[in-house]
């Protein structure tokens, strides 16, 4: 009668400790809403420490809830969330320095371009070939400064990968307006001149 009891118990207890551990649902759906909440609101991009951080462990909270590791996972969740929506709150800070960033760039940038700008007009006459693709370019590049210049508030990392594609193409011209300068073809054309006066005498 006594192992009957103990039985009882036993399976009892077990019971209770298998309807305790039940998929931790609730707490997985209020951490995807968070992650999406901070997605929404640019974390991984301003905030993409805190974001990767959080990401890490909403993928550790998944793994556990598929090995049935409920209440690991449930911990997992609730710190997710938490991880989450401290992204979300770095948001402004973030944006804001990336912003400073784009602001200083664009300055840098432009004064870059205005010395190309100048040697090119020294050079117009070498330019020859390449002289469409050259006022192709600078009316793109004058395009997508004011591009940015317009992002720069509101979207401040999409205002610095369009000034990443800027910078390459003014280097790019940077570099081929100081190859046409330092080309010797001016040079190469005074001997043939003393040629024929010496051919005259």
């Amino acid at each position: 009668m006594k192992q009957v009891r103990w039985l009882v118990v036993v399976l009892s207890l077990v019971f209770l400790v298998v309807g305790c551990s039940k998929p931790p649902e609730a707490e997985q759906k209020a951490a995807k809403a968070a992650m999406d909440a901070a997605m929404s609101a640019g974390a991984d991009k301003y905030a993409a420490a805190d974001f990767g951080a959080a990401k890490k462990k909403w993928e550790g909270a998944e793994a556990q809830m598929k090995d049935k590791k409920y209440k690991e996972a449930l911990q997992a969740y609730n710190d997710t969330k938490a991880g989450f929506e401290k992204a979300a709150k770095g948001v402004e800070a973030g944006k804001k320095a990336v912003a400073d960033q784009v602001g200083a760039a664009l300055s840098a940038l432009e004064g870059v371009w205005k010395n190309v700008e100048a040697e090119a007009k020294k050079v117009e006459k070498s330019m020859k070939d390449k002289k469409d693709a050259w006022m192709a370019d600078a009316k793109a590049i004058g395009e997508s400064v004011a591009k940015a210049k317009e992002m720069a508030a509101s979207d401040p990392a999409g205002a610095k990968a369009k000034l990443d594609e800027i910078k390459a193409m003014v280097e790019k011209w940077d570099n081929a307006i100081k190859e046409m300068a330092a080309a010797p073809a001016p040079a190469k054309a005074e001997p043939a001149k003393k040629e024929t006066k010496e051919k005259k005498k």
